[in-house]
């Protein structure tokens, strides 16, 4: 068994170490501008990176990255930064800080390239013939996304930009953040005024890409450079309060012994850390605490070989301590949206203390760290690592990300797409809901959804049909705000015969229900509202989250074959939905704009009025009374509970397919649904009709004879 733990003095430790490096990336830097390099052996600029690499990739080629470093530092010998060092320390740096993090040697190759297209003579063609297509791909998407400057204006723009190029391969996006979080250290030359405006862009998207892309090392430390120039007085307070932490023993040490015994003499084989929290993560302890005790410096993580481990070790840190059960979370079985794969406990220890602990194996660690950089190209093997067997999880097109690109193809308004793209990246906390259906894997939603919201998550655009939702088998309103852990059954009309009504919008919180719900909205207010099918049943109308029945609807399948106008031969048919006529009753048909004709009732009092103005009915026939038809009914009924779920069953037993639905607000005690139903032959109206009677507390069904508002 390995155990080691952090000492009190690691964090500043790690902090010098890294001055060190800078530093002595500098002077490599330096050396590259003036020293002469043997062919085919390895600059001494890029040994850093070189180790950096191999310790990830023992068995990697580096020939190309030595190939990358001459042409680079050719091409950019002579620039020089703000700071007044070889612009060559710029790639450098980037690539150091993906060499690190474990990314494989493709993605070091573009990264020591990824200036050259842009700020040098190199030309892309150049580049695809020297390294290959794919090393030209990535040095292109970076170089597109620096073609447009930051600001107000180009915001938007610049971060469709962005989404395409990462959509396209992930690892364009990888460069970017690094590039990003080296040009973030050395900030300190800018004007304070630049300063502030390169990191509230660098916090309000790059921070949340990366924390989307699991990239949580490069997260954490732009995130505390972001907050050193934003508030400056707060992290000079938080960075007190790790000064002074620091300065004595770490009361962590004690508990991870404890945890370190526990697991030997339970024979399982891990590491015990401390590991400490950073500037940000101590403020808002600060924040949500109050002053941060003894034990809110850190966690204790706890890495094992297996999953199994993580399960077992979890048992014994259960069953020897006190767990405070609110702080666990499993995010093994139920990983998070960027590939995050954790268990999170807590436990009581040394007089009432709590110890916040992380479980994971090592392979789950160095992900939890490098997100998808550590995963590199899904589409091929590693590059001598031991796991270079193992089949990859494709990191290109994470569930968020495709849902961006959707919208970003969807929103031809960038002012759009950038109020929706904001709001999802400031969404940092999720929640998870399980599916009924056969087949339907967990959904993560951001905090405060609603059942809209895991509609269009789950179905996309086909949640235009969504006619009502059961939360935890209960029938429950799509306005209800879903909790973790929810189970939740959406019900969704056949043959997308519904469609959102515009009070959805109030309580779609996600782009991806608001955007598909307000094209849908936008497309029937272009065409005068004939064309689409109905709004489905507004939410605060029904129990079952049904919305007002529209005015107008598409034509249903069934009219085309339900009758025959004799004189008007081949004209389309549409049965009209104010007194939505079956077979066998007696009808009329009136020809209306466009030249299709719409079929009444006889007593329909709207044909009755067209009759009377001089319009001229059509003899209509039905071509056969066993067919499917539509029809509307009202059912009048004394309130009660699940008397919509008692009507909603009878409806299914008997095949009826409900189309739209509304519930008036209650009178005196009385209440009215009405149902737009779907039958799969008409002969069977009455008999539903009758069922419906039979529900306790129904006093009346009737067809509908006009249309309701």
């Amino acid at each position: 068994m390995s155990a080691e733990a952090t000492t009190p003095g690691d964090a500043a430790r790690e902090r010098r170490g890294h001055r060190r490096d800078v530093l002595r990336l500098r002077q490599l830097g330096r050396a590259a501008v003036i020293r002469s390099t043997v062919r085919h052996r390895l600059p001494d600029a890029i040994e850093h990176v070189a180790q950096a690499h191999r310790r990830h990739h023992p068995r990697a080629d580096l020939d190309a990255l030595r190939r990358a470093y001459l042409l680079a530092e050719s091409a950019h010998r002579g620039q020089f930064r703000k700071s007044g060092e070889p612009y060559i320390t710029h790639p450098l740096a980037v690539t150091l800080i993906l060499a690190e993090l474990g990314a494989e040697t493709t993605t070091l190759t573009a990264s020591l390239l990824h200036d050259t297209v842009e700020d040098t003579e190199v030309t892309l063609d150049q580049v695809r013939a020297d390294f290959g297509d794919e090393v030209g791909h990535l040095v292109d998407g970076v170089t597109k996304l620096e073609k447009v400057e930051y600001g107000a204006a180009a915001e938007p723009e610049t971060f469709r930009k962005m989404l395409v190029a990462t959509g396209s391969d992930v690892r364009v996006m990888s460069i970017k953040l690094a590039d990003r979080l080296h040009n973030m250290r050395t900030l300190g030359v800018m004007r304070p005024e630049k300063q502030a405006r390169i990191a509230r862009v660098t916090r309000d998207v790059l921070i949340p890409l990366a924390e989307r892309l699991g990239v949580q090392a490069v997260k954490s430390e732009l995130e505390d450079l972001v907050f050193a120039i934003l508030h400056p007085e707060e992290h000079a307070r938080a960075q007190e309060l790790i000064r002074r932490h620091s300065a004595g023993p770490d009361p962590l040490a004690e508990a991870a012994d404890a945890v370190r015994e526990v697991l030997r003499e339970a024979g399982i084989a891990a590491q015990v850390v401390t590991r400490p929290r950073h500037v940000l993560s101590v403020h808002r302890v600060r924040l949500k605490r109050g002053e941060p005790g003894p034990y809110d410096y850190g966690r204790l993580l706890i890495l094992v070989a297996e999953n199994a481990d993580c399960y077992a070790a979890l048992g014994e840190l259960h069953t020897c301590f006190t767990p405070v059960v609110s702080e666990f979370k499993d995010f093994i079985a139920v990983p998070k949206f960027n590939l995050y794969q954790s268990l999170h406990t807590a436990f009581a220890f040394g007089g009432g203390r709590i110890a916040e602990v992380l479980l994971r194996t090592h392979a789950m660690h160095r992900v939890a760290e490098a997100g998808v950089i550590v995963l590199g190209d899904p589409h091929r093997a590693g590059e001598g690592d031991a796991g270079a067997e193992e089949e990859r999880v494709d990191p290109t097109r994470p569930g968020w990300l495709s849902r961006l690109l959707d919208w970003q193809r969807q929103t031809p308004d960038p002012d759009t797409f950038w109020t929706a793209l904001r709001d999802e990246l400031a969404k940092d906390r999720e929640i998870t809901v399980f599916g009924e259906e056969p087949g339907s894997g967990p959904l993560q939603l951001p905090v405060g959804a609603t059942c809209v919201d895991a509609a269009y998550a789950r179905h996309g655009d086909a949640a235009h049909a969504c006619l009502g939702v059961r939360v935890n088998g209960r029938l429950a309103t799509l306005r209800t705000v879903l909790h973790d852990g929810d189970t939740v059954h959406l019900l969704l009309a056949p043959d997308g015969s519904s469609g959102p009504s515009p009070e959805w919008l109030e309580h779609a919180t996600t782009p991806a229900a608001r955007i598909p719900i307000r094209r849908w909205l936008d497309s029937r207010e272009a065409s005068g509202g004939d064309a689409g099918p109905e709004p489905a049943p507004h939410h605060g109308q029904a129990a079952g989250a049904l919305a007002p029945v529209a005015r107008r609807a598409a034509a249903d399948p069934a009219d085309r074959a339900a009758a025959i106008v004799a004189d008007v031969p081949g004209a389309p048919v549409r049965l009209a939905r104010c007194c939505t006529p079956v077979p066998p009753d007696g009808v009329r048909g009136f020809t209306v704009r466009g030249g299709a004709v719409t079929v009444h009732r006889e007593d329909c009092p709207t044909a009755v009025r067209m009759t009377a103005a001089g319009r001229r009915p059509l003899p209509v026939t039905w071509r056969s009374e066993s067919i499917g038809c539509r029809v509307t009914l009202h059912a009048e009924a004394l309130g009660r509970p699940e008397l919509l779920a008692d009507l909603t069953e009878a409806l299914a037993a008997h095949g009826a397919a409900v189309l739209a639905a509304e519930v008036e607000p209650p009178r005196e005690h009385r209440v009215r649904h009405t149902y737009t139903l779907r039958l799969p032959d008409s002969a069977g109206l009455p008999r539903l009709m009758r069922a419906m009677r039979r529900v306790p507390g129904v006093y009346d069904v009737t067809r509908a004879a006009r249309l309701q508002s």
